[in-house]
């Protein structure tokens, strides 16, 4: 089974991209491309950003699409997330060969998706902003590459987020400091969505890999 990314109604910032790092949106759960292109106006100026709509469309009457479906509120199969990252890293090899540099921010399924694709090419993805999403468990063939290399990555969420399984967070809790170079921050009273403080946070996060990406090409 393969899932595919329309790149047909893929959003992208109206500024000319050619030449800028690239930060790729990843919506959640019931969401679609345009959820999280809201927040281009919180992000560092200099970059090229696209919004891209997931794969698939979530059972009735739920609205939007999904990345994979949840097979049960207590469990996520990892083998879902994995082909919704071989399709996104699928469109980034057709949409992104000019970008210097590519960054992945995803919120909730979104960003389970992204941590997997860092997993699947760690040499394509150059930083992570994951914001109320986990890694997924199991053993991927480059996760020694992570641990040895340790990419940037931002781990946001909420005290009083319940849609996360626990055992997931606390699974992601203890693999990421081991398999990238982590800012996490937990928030309290943030429930399964994004906060002002967060998106300010996320803001020097990725000022932060926009300027270590100038410093690389100057």
């Amino acid at each position: 089974m393969t899932v595919s990314i329309d790149s047909s109604v893929t959003l992208w910032s109206p500024e000319p991209r050619e030449g800028k790092p690239l930060l790729v949106l990843l919506h959640g759960y019931g969401a679609d491309e345009r959820d999280l292109f809201g927040l281009t106006p919180y992000l560092p100026d200099g970059i090229a950003v696209a919004a891209v709509a997931a794969p698939l469309t979530p059972p009735w009457p739920m609205p939007g699409r999904s990345w994979y479906a949840i097979d049960s509120l207590d469990t996520r199969d990892a083998a879902g997330i994995t082909l919704a990252a071989e399709a996104l890293l699928a469109w980034l090899a057709e949409a992104t060969a000019d970008a210097p540099s590519v960054a992945l921010l995803g919120f909730s399924q979104g960003a389970a998706v992204s941590l997997q694709a860092l997993r699947l090419a760690p040499s394509r993805i150059d930083a992570v902003v994951a914001l109320s999403g986990y890694a997924a468990p199991g053993e991927l063939p480059n996760d020694a590459v992570l641990e040895e290399e340790r990419p940037p990555v931002f781990w946001g969420r909420g005290t009083h987020d319940d849609v996360i399984p626990p055992a997931l967070v606390d699974h992601t809790a203890q693999w990421l400091p081991a398999h990238s170079e982590l800012s996490g921050r937990v928030y309290q009273g943030l429930t399964h969505s994004i906060s002002e403080q967060e998106l300010s946070d996320v803001h020097v996060f990725l000022s932060q890999w926009k300027d270590s990406v100038s410093k690389k090409t100057a």
